[in-house]
């Protein structure tokens, strides 16, 4: 077992680096057209499905009104639409539109075409290495 300082060390470095990583992305979701709070929240939806506007908005950590107003902006680019659920006519969902899932779809192959120009230059070892953190990432993540 590590110690708690070279822990959150690593800790320290990989915060770093994924802010970073992050930046580099969005750059690429500039080209989408849309703000940042309208793309995350289209994201869940495309990547998570349909939900209750309360749902989408802890998601988004935001309050009801200003996932509105987010949702109002989707659903008039043709992004998002509501749907009633079928057993409680009272109950509202937002789904994404096939428009909107086509636009994610766009900006994900652009950041991960960004991403991987970025790490091609590497030497296998070097990919070998990040493959393997990038899984015990995701072993993490799922706990």
């Amino acid at each position: 077992m590590r110690e708690d300082q070279e822990v959150r060390a690593i800790a320290d470095r990989l915060h770093s680096a994924a802010i970073h990583l992050l930046r580099m992305v969005r750059k690429q979701d500039a080209l989408m057209g849309e703000g940042p709070a309208r793309l995350s929240a289209l994201s869940v939806l495309v990547f998570g499905g349909p939900m209750t506007l309360g749902r989408l908005a802890a998601a988004e950590q935001v309050k009801p009104p200003t996932m509105s107003r987010i949702v109002a902006g989707l659903k008039r680019k043709g992004l998002a639409a509501t749907i009633t659920d079928a057993a409680d006519a009272r109950k509202i969902r937002i789904q994404a539109t096939t428009k909107g899932v086509r636009l994610m779809q766009r900006g994900r192959k652009r950041r991960i075409q960004s991403l991987a120009a970025l790490i091609a230059g590497l030497e296998a070892g070097e990919l070998e290495t990040i493959d393997r953190a990038v899984a015990s990432l995701e072993r993490v993540l799922r706990k």
